[in-house]
């Protein structure tokens, strides 16, 4: 079975963050990097050369594919700022209608700049789908 590409590594977050050459998502990103570190308690680690990721948590899949991954993480991307809600999205319709200007894809939440959300409902939902995955994997 290969083995998955994306691993938590020892890569300096602020290095990586001060690389992104686009200003205000450079800006948007240490923001994310303050609000997940205060949600989630954990310190950020690199994931790959592009995710920031924060905790995590054992996966086994009823194939037998297992591995680690983080419980909450965000990418500065050059499109727009992706933040991994890995819980998903489907127990947050609430949150999901008072965040702002987003899309979504199966556990990512795309976002342009920052100020297109409620912070407040942000931080929230990424407390929310943190606990969520800390539980159902622990």
């Amino acid at each position: 079975m290969a083995e998955l590409k994306t691993q938590k590594n020892d890569g300096d977050v602020e290095i990586f963050l001060n690389s992104v050459a686009h200003d205000k998502r450079r800006a948007d990103a240490f923001q994310v990097l303050e609000l997940m570190k205060e949600v989630t308690g954990e310190a950020p680690k690199m994931w790959g050369d592009s995710i920031v990721g924060f905790g995590s948590y054992h996966y086994t899949y009823a194939s037998g594919r297992e591995g680690d991954w983080f419980l909450a993480g965000f990418s500065p991307r050059k499109q727009n700022l992706t933040l991994y809600i890995m819980s998903g999205f489907d127990e947050y319709d609430d949150l999901m209608a008072r965040l702002g200007k987003f899309k979504t894809g199966k556990s990512c939440l795309y976002i342009n700049k920052l100020e297109d959300v409620d912070q407040d409902v942000l931080k929230e939902l990424v407390k929310k789908s943190t606990e969520h995955m800390a539980q159902s994997n622990s």
